[in-house]
């Protein structure tokens, strides 16, 4: 039996012994994990089965396929970057202890990275851990930080040594989000809601045995998380006419009487990206080894983030003016679903986030520029420079 004969018929049996129309979530997603189908790469025990990464594809298509959640859409941070570097970077007997319950969703997880003057300079970052005996006392403010009120745990990154320049000075940690010294704002947007935040940090505390990769090496283990971040927000789906793209194809064929030849050539323009894109991902997720992610993730996170705008800004095209009417602004803070997806124009003010999140556009040029085509860098005036030296507005 091949690597992947033995996927399908595991999922076959997690499907026929804990059937999703009549288990709980937590509980199907429990058994996914206990057969080692949560990260099918991963070791045996932590959720895997220790075989290629491009086979996972495969797992949840029988999984979901059955009407099995989806782990990634419940716990997204958790499932798609927290995970990955816990497993790379933990301490012994760390990733056993968190690994199960983020799988189930009964911890959801965030990233406290980005600061108000750390934004896509992230090695610029402010927030302090100071070390205290077996503890790290931290002090600092993340923003932006989505699911923050709801985690239980979250991924920092924090600066401990000042003297050091700005990426040599930075340590990772895994943060219980409901320790003393933790206060978690919500951040009200466009469309309404409420999926970001605003953290403090006060004199909060984290043992020395949740911090992640030694002292001082935080910027390598933050990497780990970027790149497995910018591969799971670009994968997509695998599903054909999924995702963004379905919602234009709906509002077209709902609405005969908006149609023109101009709009149903820029739509079959846009489904030929989509198709592109998705069979892009497809080839690059079942190419994928075991190991972490590269650079190449950043292409899949461009291109997926900019389709999604064109993909809603022709539904606004398509509209005309109705395009305008917006039910209502008022703070709501819903489950992921689809009343969290809303009608098509907050899907459409939504999107405009896309090219900032998880890596700006400009950002992912850059990075594509320097380590794939082999681009000179950037100047950086500030290179080499102790970070308590460099001038910060």
């Amino acid at each position: 039996m091949d690597d992947q004969q033995l996927i399908e018929k595991t999922a076959r049996q997690v499907v026929e012994t804990h059937d999703p129309r009549s288990t709980p979530p937590r509980d199907f997603l429990g058994a996914v994990y206990d057969a080692g189908l949560a990260w099918v790469h991963f070791p045996v025990g932590l959720g895997g089965l220790g075989v290629s990464r491009g086979l996972q594809a495969r797992a949840d298509e029988v999984l979901q396929g059955a009407g099995g959640p989806s782990a990634f859409s419940l716990n997204p941070i958790g499932q798609g970057m927290a995970a990955p570097t816990v497993l790379e970077h933990a301490q012994p007997g760390l990733a056993a202890e968190l690994l199960r319950p983020l799988a189930t969703t009964e911890h959801i997880w965030c990233q406290l990275f980005s600061e108000p003057g750390a934004g896509s300079d992230l090695a610029g970052l402010a927030t302090s851990a100071v070390q205290d005996g077996e503890e790290w006392v931290v002090n600092g403010q993340k923003v932006w930080t989505s699911l923050a009120h709801r985690a239980r745990y979250a991924l920092l990154l924090a600066r401990t040594d000042p003297e050091q320049p700005k990426h040599k000075g930075l340590t990772y940690f895994v943060l219980d989000m409901h320790a003393p010294g933790v206060e978690t704002r919500p951040l009200r947007q466009m469309t309404g809601q409420a999926e970001f935040n605003e953290v403090y940090l006060s004199d909060a505390r984290i043992p020395d045995s949740h911090r992640l990769g030694a002292v001082g090496n935080g910027w390598r283990v933050a990497m780990t998380t970027l790149m497995n971040e910018r591969s799971a927000i670009g994968s997509g789906s695998s599903v054909r006419g999924a995702g963004a793209i379905a919602d234009a194809v709906e509002l077209w064929a709902r609405r005969p009487d908006l149609r023109t030849a101009v709009l149903r050539d820029k739509l079959a323009a846009l489904w030929t990206r989509a198709e592109a894109q998705r069979l892009t991902s497809a080839r690059a997720g079942r190419a994928a080894t075991s190991g972490s992610p590269g650079p190449e993730g950043s292409i899949a996170k461009l291109v997926s983030a900019e389709l999604n705008q064109h993909v809603y800004e022709f539904c606004m095209e398509l509209l005309g003016p109705e395009a305008m009417l917006y039910g209502s602004y008022e703070l709501r803070d819903l489950e992921r679903g689809e009343a969290y997806r809303g009608p098509v124009q907050q899907r459409f003010l939504r999107s405009r986030a896309n090219t900032i999140e998880g890596g700006t556009s400009e950002v992912l040029r850059n990075i594509l520029g320097e380590r794939i085509l082999g681009l000179p860098g950037d100047l950086r005036a500030d290179s080499g420079k102790a970070w308590k030296d460099i001038p910060r507005g």
